[in-house]
């Protein structure tokens, strides 16, 4: 009889303790745990992170980080951390939280346009991906990726085409130039190759005249007319004369250093630089900015006129005049003089 109840006694303690397992398991792995009102939230794991990284991210967002702890090394987490973005849900429990930043690296999107430097390149897309900076502008500038791949320091912002682009947030900055290289030669396809040919300009070329183009005219409607005048131009060797240009080479002089140029004087066009195409015929050396994908295009499909000049137009801010002749182009380029000395700007 004694016997017996010792081992009822063993039998039930047995079941107490398997209960308490079991529920330990359950609510380890299985019962919710996220502390958050959202519909989910996001935790960003930098490459080479440890876990106490993770933990540290994870604390304001659980009910009970010591079940997670536990579970996570039951499971290896502890020891296997992925860099990247991940999403947690609301009423997730433990189980599907590891499973979920473990394999589930959520892609982000990646934008730019308009940037007039690899360095504010650089800084605008380190705000979106993990990579710094400092490390995208020494990638996007090294000298061996440049010379094998037909670039070089002044045309290296010609590679990156702005658009939106696919990427997970842990990309280095090697990974993002080189990506970056593939969707280049992926929009030089055949079609815009054989335009760029019969227009006699290689893909650079057409970048270059794009840059002039954009900085001349914001309004894509208007864009391949303004690239048809410069294409005018280059067919019978007469200098582009593009003001952008001028700006791009003055403001690469110390005295013009935080200026803001908005009106081009004659002193400006006597600036000893290959980008003044008043001195000089032909494109400039580079790209002066990001063309944005409308001002490509608008050379490649430029229209076809017999339009030689163009000033800007004070009755339509943002359009231009276009003209066939110089005596034409005289009498609009007066009208908007006027109007920029009657708004007080004089340089």
């Amino acid at each position: 009889m004694y016997i017996k109840k010792i081992l009822l006694s063993i039998v039930i303690l047995g079941l107490i303790v398997a209960a308490y397992f079991a529920y330990f398991v359950y609510s380890a792995m299985f019962k919710p745990n996220t502390a958050f009102n959202n519909e989910s939230a996001y935790i960003y794991i930098p490459t080479n992170a440890t876990y106490n990284y993770v933990h540290e991210q994870l604390k304001p967002l659980l009910l009970n980080i010591n079940k997670f702890d536990a579970l996570a090394k039951q499971k290896k987490y502890t020891t296997n951390i992925k860099a990247g973005k991940y999403q947690i849900k609301k009423g997730m429990n433990n189980n599907d939280i590891i499973n979920s930043i473990r394999s589930n690296n959520i892609p982000i999107k990646v934008s730019f346009n308009n940037q007039e430097t690899i360095k504010k390149l650089a800084g605008r897309v380190s705000w979106q991906i993990e990579a710094d900076s400092l490390s995208l502008e020494e990638a996007m500038l090294d000298e061996s990726f440049l010379s094998e791949n037909n670039f070089n320091e002044a045309t290296a912002l010609g590679m990156y085409i702005p658009n939106s682009y696919e990427f997970f947030w842990n990309t280095s900055a090697e990974q993002f130039r080189d990506r970056m290289l593939k969707e280049y030669n992926r929009f030089w396809n055949v079609s815009r190759l054989k335009k760029a040919e019969a227009i006699g300009l290689s893909p650079s070329q057409v970048i270059t005249l794009a840059s002039i183009v954009y900085e001349e005219s914001k309004k894509a409607d208007e864009q391949p007319v303004v690239a048809g005048v410069y294409l005018n131009r280059l067919k019978v060797g007469m200098p582009l004369q593009a003001d952008p240009t001028i700006k791009f080479a003055a403001y690469k002089l110390p005295e013009n250093k935080g200026k803001v140029i908005r009106r081009v004087l004659n002193i400006h066009k006597e600036i000893e630089s290959p980008y003044n195409t008043y001195k000089y015929a032909g494109l400039p050396p580079s790209l002066i900015a990001m063309p944005d994908l409308s001002a490509i295009d608008a050379v490649l499909n430029y229209d076809k006129h017999d339009y030689y000049y163009f000033a800007a137009d004070a009755s339509r801010l943002g359009y231009h005049k276009f003209a066939k002749t110089l005596t034409q182009h005289n009498v609009n380029a007066r009208d908007y003089q006027r109007y920029l000395s009657s708004q007080g700007i004089r340089n």
